[in-house]
């Protein structure tokens, strides 16, 4: 009987030799590479952590222990081993969630799926229990990519004032987050790894020194006494004590015994402590970690013997990005590119073998880099920060009021926006247009497809006295949506073939498809529709007022918030232009989106053709006086 089949909790570890362990640690391995590879997900990250998530559940008893992960990918394995190895339907609705979920276990805390938040989580709760005068402990896991990010030292400074109040911060270096880690952090636990620790410098020295007559013993004490300096120079962990931070290691990551060791003596310390486990990322997999990139950081549907995909994917948006910024590089030496930490998924990989002088990876800081892009910007360069959408809420403070106040000419480029499906409610890029709007002068572009995208980036660098924002969606990337004519800046995509038309479709970014679906189906109901696409969603065009008023209704479509985004501005606009017309905004609604495909994330919650076909139908006969059939079929708006 398979050792893993008899793990239903973590306690179920306890009765097992190290060498059951270790027969364990393989049966994972094996587990994970065969269930990922039919899903998809992140089967790296995982690979890597198998023996140190053994020996964290062994030593701490979750879940009275809190044990947090920061970013929560690589917590298959603690799925694993507290109940749940049902992975048949991992990232799918209904299904495992690809990070930790508080609905699926009461061993999971944190789950918003952000980098570098733990340890300000553990701190919290670290205080909490000394207020309460609990004797849980706090562990809290994180990657050395997650400490390059601002908010893991600001709560480190914090953690470090208090030398009585137990945690154990547990630092998983396999230097990398996506890629290499990079900076000045990263050269620090580079040192770390590559350096015998003093102890068994002074272990050496010892046996050495006690056969020395006379000198031999007061000597050794001597340098005993002297650690710190000896530390600083053999193993300069300095930099955590310096914080007040006791420090562990480095540790073997894939030495069960070895860290089962270090954990204890942490847990008993009574005050933080560091335990840096040295791991690899993609372990015991071939493929993985042959794959330069991102170790299989995360992957699709995968054949298990090769790693290769099982099915070829088509152009995406990312690349056509990474292929025209490409363009632009050659043709202009003043832009430069910005990574947080993301250089391959968010698609500079190209930009940066083709122009390694003029790319900047910042880590994991958000906030960081859109300030750095306006000092790019002020030393006469134009910068392009291409984050995923959802992460740009964290430099939000930044784009105002170091980049717009400033009016500096910056260009974000926001990957994943909308919905995204699978990763879940944190990877939802569905709160930027609505965040954005408040920023003076920023222009914010949504293209509809390939040849947009690459239009509006080239728009969007010619702006230099403003912040300017072009977002697209993920994965693969539709066939071209021509354009019949152009009101003001604005693209129509369809034209209604009469001078009193019903209805104005607007169309945001990549739903065109979906809004001319939208207006066959009107069509065929006898509502006219025209339909139009923005390009720049802000400012709203001057055109569109105008517009509007030679139809009867308005309705925006959009994946973004309904609060507060394009459609809550154009409402606004019109409003201000004296305009006075019925309009619907369609959107994401306020609320976090369980995991699940995009399509049925986006079927749960109405934004599909025939759900807003029939809306805007039953508002239509609303103002006809038609209350039969066509108003009776309508659903209630889905809020």
């Amino acid at each position: 009987m398979p050792l893993l089949t008899r793990i239903r909790g973590p306690r179920d570890l306890d009765r097992l030799s190290l060498e059951q362990l270790d027969e364990l640690a393989e049966e994972i391995r094996t587990f994970l590479v065969e269930a990922v590879s039919k899903t998809g997900g992140h089967l790296g990250p995982n690979l890597g952590v198998v023996e140190l998530t053994i020996a964290l559940h062994r030593v701490f008893d979750s879940p009275k222990d809190k044990v947090l992960w920061d970013t929560g990918h690589q917590s298959y394995v603690h799925k694993l081993l507290t109940g749940r190895q049902d992975f048949s339907k991992l990232k799918m609705k209904g299904g495992l969630s690809g990070y930790p979920s508080q609905a699926e276990s009461e061993h999971d805390v944190i789950e918003n799926s952000h980098a570098s938040t733990v340890l300000g989580w553990a701190d919290g709760l670290a205080k909490a229990n000394q207020v309460r005068e609990r004797d849980d402990h706090v562990v809290a896991v994180i990657g050395d990519g997650a400490l390059t990010g601002g908010m893991a030292w600001e709560a480190l400074n914090n953690i470090a004032d208090a030398k009585d109040r137990p945690l154990v911060i547990v630092v998983n270096d396999n230097e990398r987050s996506y890629a290499p880690t990079i900076g000045g952090l990263a050269n620090h636990l580079a040192t770390l790894r590559t350096t015998d620790g003093y102890e068994r410098f002074l272990a050496r020295g010892k046996d050495l020194l006690e056969r020395t007559p006379v000198v031999g013993r007061p000597l050794y004490e001597t340098l005993h006494g002297a650690k710190k300096g000896l530390k600083d120079f053999i193993a300069p962990q300095g930099m955590f004590e310096d914080l007040g931070l006791k420090y562990v290691g480095p540790i073997d990551g894939h030495d069960i015994e070895a860290l089962e060791s270090a954990l204890s003596r942490a847990k008993r310390f009574g005050g933080p402590v560091i335990v840096h486990c040295l791991t690899e990322k993609g372990r015991g997999y071939q493929p993985a970690l042959q794959d330069e990139a991102d170790r299989f950081h995360g992957i699709g549907p995968i054949h298990p013997d090769t790693g290769l995909p099982v099915k070829a994917s088509g152009a995406d948006w990312t690349s056509v990005f990474g292929d025209e910024m490409v363009r632009l590089g050659k043709e202009r030496d003043d832009i430069v590119a910005i990574t947080a930490a993301m250089l391959q998924p968010v698609g500079l990989k190209k930009f940066a073998d083709a122009f390694p002088d003029r790319i900047y990876d910042v880590g994991i800081a958000e906030q960081h880099g859109a300030v750095s892009a306006a000092g790019l910007a002020t030393g006469g360069l134009h910068p392009v920060f291409a984050v995923y959408a959802t992460f740009l809420n964290r430099a939000f403070d930044q784009v105002l009021m170091d980049v717009a106040l400033h009016k500096c000419g910056v260009t974000f480029v926001l990957d994943r926006a909308g919905v995204t499906g699978t990763d879940g409610a944190s990877h939802n890029g569905m709160w930027d247009m609505s965040i954005l709007q408040v920023v003076p002068g920023l222009r914010l572009a949504a293209p509809r497809d390939a040849e947009q995208v690459r239009a509006q980036l080239r728009e969007a660098v010619e702006v230099t006295d403003a912040p300017t924002v072009v977002r697209f969606s993920k994965g693969a990337v539709g066939p071209a949506v021509p354009a019949v004519g152009r009101v003001g800046a604005m693209d129509v995509l369809r034209a209604p073939g009469t001078d009193t038309p019903d209805v104005l479709l607007v169309s945001v970014g990549a739903l065109a498809p979906m809004c001319l679906e939208i207006a066959d189906l009107l069509d065929k109901q006898g509502i006219t529709t025209t339909v139009v696409d923005p390009r720049w969603v802000k400012p709203v065009d001057e055109a569109m007022a105008p517009l509007a008023e030679k139809h009867r209704v308005v309705v925006t479509v959009e994946d973004n918030s309904r609060v507060g985004g394009v459609g809550s501005a154009i409402a606004q606009a019109l409003r201000d232009a004296g305009v006075d017309l019925p309009l619907r905004d369609f959107g994401i609604p306020p609320r976090f989106l369980d995991h699940a495909s995009r399509a049925e994330v986006m079927a749960e919650i109405g934004l599909t053709a025939p759900d807003i076909a029939r809306q805007v139908t039953g508002l239509v006969a609303k103002l006809d006086g038609k209350y039969g059939d066509a108003a009776a079929e309508v659903e209630p708006a889905r809020d």
